[in-house]
């Protein structure tokens, strides 16, 4: 059986975006590139919503860099109830549903499944329980009233096993934890 990395980028105050904030927040380093050049070199099925998607796919030619290049050329499922097809290479469209789909994917890949942004979609799937590694990219900033997408919004409680952790650019904390499907302790 294969496993399911979600990946997410988020200020300190959780959220995955502001409505100021640039890609990256504005703490893109040769570090953070490195690791993304790093992981889109790994074999893997990555795993889309279709707003995601469509960021990315649609991206104009003068935005596409080295890993958007890369990432063409990996398989992708983007899970969507309203879009009919994908003009991105190596990408399938979805109408099943998410959590049984992941799960038969799991299953029968031949290679590890990946969530690349996807905010609706990864929370779905740490709900489920179907998740083995969530990653948080945690840039040095507090977004604040600007945030937008918090990530951690409604997500149930889970306990989390530390895996590995390292400090990107001298500013940017990349935590990896494991679920460990035990009970939250009550106080």
């Amino acid at each position: 059986m294969q496993t399911l990395t979600v990946d997410v980028f988020l200020s300190v105050d959780g959220w995955a975006g502001g409505a100021e904030s640039p890609g990256y927040f504005g703490y893109f380093g040769p570090e953070l590139e490195e690791w993304i050049t790093e992981e889109l070199a790994v074999p893997q099925l990555v795993v889309l919503g279709r707003r995601t998607y469509e960021a990315l796919a649609g991206l104009p030619e003068e935005a596409r860099d080295d890993s958007w290049h890369r990432m063409t050329k990996l398989d992708k499922v983007v899970f969507s109830s309203t879009l009919e097809t994908a003009s991105w290479p190596n990408t399938h469209v979805c109408h099943d549903d998410l959590v049984t789909e992941v799960t038969r994917l799991k299953i029968d890949s031949d290679v590890p499944l990946r969530t690349i942004g996807s905010l609706l979609v990864a929370r779905q799937l740490c709900a489920a329980g179907v998740v083995d590694r969530l990653r948080l990219m945690t840039f040095p900033l507090l977004v604040g009233t600007s945030g937008r997408e918090p990530f951690f919004a409604d997500v149930a409680s889970a306990d989390l096993e530390l895996v590995g952790h390292r400090v990107l650019d001298r500013r940017v904390l990349l935590v990896e934890y494991r679920p460990t499907g035990r009970d939250i302790p009550r106080v």
